[in-house]
């Protein structure tokens, strides 16, 4: 097998161990990683909040700043896909699964089950449940992806450098990102991608299993659900091997196109107007909280606190742990954008679409609980969407619809995950071997059969929560490099000029403001 680095081998033996232990001591690897993930989120939530914070702030600087116009490739390089199909690929790489499994339940249960303000079953309380839904997949999350990428795609394209995390820490740490040090973090950003994609393969497969058990009375266990990843492995491989400008690019536009059917169903036998003024009431209340939501860690109220261990720190950790896989993706198709466009697009399109989708199927499932018709909060998680179809016509077409977006989700991110994961592990190539793909495809189903069957999927969880901690770090070096290597190229190009004459010119209106206040 050509091409294989020792960082394919190293992380091939360390996924491996993980899933033994899971199949071997499901209990014991549950107990002790429940414990480490625990200590995690009480003593470095605070450090979760600020990072992410920074993140955003990284993302608006380089958005305002004359550095924006630096392209992510050489200056006649031009972008290898057009815009709708760019935003549609790094929008199913970036969310997928999550959209389908969340995009009722989420809402709902900030709503009736547990509310991230106290405002439990009331009016206020729905608007509360879609802010935070909003927030914990909007411009904090999108911002994590949307640094890792910019790093990746500027030193991939721009600097001529391998497409690997360590290769990105030059500047940093010069010729050790070559060595050990380059190797055990190109280790840690595989294992903690392996981990990210298996889980929601394993989500999917559940909300499937979910479905087809609701609808027409298929057992749920995990004889059904190791059916359904296989039928789906076999999918995703063919479409793997085809590569990008194929399978992938297909695939992601085919989501866009279902997700925009199921929408507009949801929305049209809906209640539309309340929808609508619910939508734009909640995104304004997103907007005036949107500092105070990001660094919010609620020190007096003990229940509060534990909420946003639960939900914020669980999902800030999440989208770190997911993002070496969707970063090496993101930047692999952002070639020739400009640094601007890139920001604006991945920031912004994708955090509305979500907005937009979480504020239609939110909103559908908490007016069937105020209803009363259905009490969805006691539905399991992955069988309230098709709860909230039950209420609509053509109930079971809507329902087999969303089973089939599962699945096209589920192998656009198991196949989106191969190809990156034979990036990484094939010494940065663009275009890995085959073998290689097909490899980590088979561990990624396997992964997520394996912990189906011991009951893992919550350690599994816990233990993707884990390797976030040492990738954050990571991320913070991958940033500073980033703005090092910018601030000189900035120089070079006579950038670093107008930024200079920028901040004169702001110097100069603050003054003159102060002197007519005087």
């Amino acid at each position: 097998m050509k091409k294989a680095s020792l960082v394919f081998y190293v992380s091939l033996a360390i996924v491996g161990g993980l899933v033994l232990l899971g199949v071997i001591m499901p209990t014991s690897f549950e107990r002790i990683t429940s414990v480490a993930q625990s200590f995690i989120t009480d003593t470095f939530g605070w450090y979760y909040l600020v990072l992410i914070m920074v993140f955003v702030i990284a993302c608006v600087y380089l958005f305002v700043s004359p550095i924006g116009r630096i392209k992510l490739g050489k200056p006649d390089d031009e972008p290898e896909f057009s815009r709708p199909t760019w935003i549609s690929m790094l929008f199913s790489a970036g969310m997928g699964i999550g959209l389908i499994f969340y995009g009722a339940y989420e809402p709902l249960s900030h709503y009736a089950i547990s509310s991230p303000t106290g405002e439990l079953g009331t009016n206020q309380g729905a608007k509360d449940a879609l802010r935070f839904t909003f927030f914990h997949y909007g411009i904090h999350g999108w911002a994590i992806y949307g640094v890792i990428a910019l790093v990746l795609a500027y030193f991939t394209f721009r600097k001529g450098e391998l497409s690997l995390i360590s290769r990105t820490l030059r500047p940093i740490i010069g010729k050790h990102a070559d060595g050990l040090v380059g190797q055990i973090i190109d280790v840690i950003a595989v294992v903690s991608t392996v981990l990210g994609v298996a889980t929601s393969l394993g989500f999917g497969a559940m909300q499937i299993n979910g479905g087809l058990s609701y609808l027409f009375d298929v057992p749920s266990n995990f004889t059904i659900q190791a059916l359904i990843i296989f039928v789906v492995t076999i999918l995703f491989m063919i479409s793997a091997l085809t590569g990008l400008s194929k399978g992938i690019k297909i695939l992601s536009n085919v989501n866009m196109g279902l997700a925009a059917v199921l929408f507009l169903a949801v929305f049209i036998l809906g209640s539309s107007v309340f929808t609508l003024n619910l939508f734009v009431d909640s995104v304004g209340e997103y907007f005036q909280n949107f500092i105070n939501m990001g660094l919010r860690m609620a020190p007096f109220d003990r229940e509060i606190r534990s909420w946003i261990n639960d939900w914020t720190i669980f999902y800030w950790s999440w989208w770190i742990a997911w993002s070496p896989f969707v970063g090496v993706f993101i930047a692999r198709v952002s070639k020739g954008r400009t640094i601007r466009e890139f920001i604006l697009c991945v920031l912004l399109i994708p955090s509305l679409i979500g907005f937009v989708w979480f504020a239609n199927f939110g909103s559908a499932a908490i007016t069937t609980e105020m209803s009363g018709t259905m009490s969805l909060s006691s539905l399991l998680p992955e069988e309230t969407l098709f709860g909230v179809f039950e209420g609509f016509p053509f109930s079971i077409t809507l329902s087999i619809l969303a089973m089939i977006l599962v699945g096209t989700f589920f192998i656009t991110s198991a196949d989106s995950g191969t190809f990156v994961l034979g990036m990484m592990t094939a010494n940065g190539v663009l275009n890995p071997d085959n073998k290689i793909k097909v490899i980590w495809g088979v561990l990624l189903s396997m992964t997520s059969a394996a912990l189906l069957y011991s009951g893992g999927l919550q350690a599994l969880q816990n233990t993707m929560i884990l390797a976030a901690l040492p990738f954050s770090v990571i991320l913070i070096v991958m940033l500073t490099s980033l703005m090092k290597a910018l601030n000189q190229e900035a120089k070079e190009l006579g950038l670093g000029k107008e930024i200079k004459k920028e901040k004169k010119k702001q110097a100069g209106k603050h003054s003159e403001e102060a002197s007519k206040v005087t």
